[in-house]
C-alpha cells in the first residue's frame, strides 16, 4: 500500500510538471506571437505616416515641375501599393517601388533651386527622413521578434506544442533588392 501511494504521488507530480511546462510553453508562444503582431503594427503605422507625407511632398514639387507627370504617377502608384500591403512580402515589394519613385522625385527636385530653398519642401524632406529612420527601427524590431518567435517554434520540444496548437512561422520583412534601400535618397543642394 505504501509503495502504491508513492507511485501515485510520482505520477501526480509528473502530470503536474508536464502540465505546468505545457502551460508555460503555450503562454510564451502566445506572448511572442503577440509581440510580432505588435511589431508589424508599428511598421504599418510608420509606413502610413510616410505615405501621408508623400502627397504633400508631391504637391510641393508639382508646383515647380508641372511637366514631370510620370514621376508623380509613379509616386502615387508606389504609395497606393504601400497602403494596400498586408504582408511583409507585399510591403517589401511596395518598399522597392516607393524607394525608386522617391529617388525620381528627388532627382526632379534637384533641377529646381527655388524648390530646394522652399521651407515647406525642406520641412517635408526632414519629416520624410525622420519617417525613414523610424521605419528602419520598426523593421529591425519586427524582424528581431520574428526571429525569436520562429526560433522558439522550431526548437524541440516546443515545436510539438506549436504544431498541436497551430502556431505558424512568420515572414521577415525583407525587400527584394537590398541595394535599393541601402541608402536613403540623397538630395544635393
Amino acid at each position: 500500500m505504501h509503495g502504491a501511494l508513492i507511485a501515485l504521488f510520482i505520477v501526480i507530480g509528473l502530470v503536474l510538471v508536464i502540465g505546468i511546462w505545457l502551460w508555460a510553453t503555450y503562454n510564451s508562444l502566445v506572448t511572442l506571437r503577440n509581440r510580432v503582431d505588435e511589431a508589424w503594427s508599428d511598421i504599418t503605422v510608420q509606413l502610413k505616416r510616410r505615405a501621408d507625407l508623400i502627397p504633400n511632398l508631391v504637391e510641393t514639387v508639382k508646383g515647380y515641375a508641372a511637366h514631370e507627370k510620370g514621376v508623380f504617377e509613379a509616386v502615387t502608384q508606389a504609395r497606393s501599393a504601400l497602403m494596400t500591403a498586408d504582408t511583409p512580402a507585399q510591403a517589401g515589394q511596395a518598399e522597392n517601388m516607393m524607394t525608386g519613385a522617391l529617388k525620381s522625385l528627388f532627382a526632379v527636385a534637384e533641377a529646381y533651386p527655388q524648390l530646394q530653398a522652399s521651407q515647406n519642401f525642406l520641412k517635408l524632406q526632414a519629416d520624410l527622413v525622420d519617417a525613414e529612420d523610424k521605419i528602419q527601427a520598426a523593421r529591425r524590431f519586427y524582424n528581431g521578434g520574428v526571429r525569436e518567435y520562429n526560433t522558439k517554434l522550431q526548437m524541440f520540444p516546443t515545436n510539438l506544442i506549436a504544431g498541436a496548437f497551430k502556431f505558424t512561422a512568420r515572414d521577415f520583412f525583407e525587400v527584394e533588392d537590398p541595394s535599393a534601400i541601402a541608402e536613403p535618397p540623397r538630395i544635393q543642394f
